[in-house]
């Protein structure tokens, strides 16, 4: 039996990509305060470090 393809939908892709970054990131996030991590972004072409205990969604 042969699977047929569905036709790909941007929207929902967009959907299901969101959700899974945002899990990946809540995990990321739980594994970092868990071991007293740091995070570290880019704000304004800057570099900064956050203590993942200190961050706030």
């Amino acid at each position: 039996m042969e699977r047929e393809e569905k036709p790909f939908n941007p929207v929902l892709f967009k959907r299901k990509l969101k959700k899974g970054l945002d899990l990946s990131f809540k995990k990321l996030l739980e594994t970092k305060k868990k071991n007293d991590g740091v995070l570290v972004f880019s704000r304004n072409g800057k570099i900064v470090k956050i203590k993942a205990r200190d961050f706030v969604k």
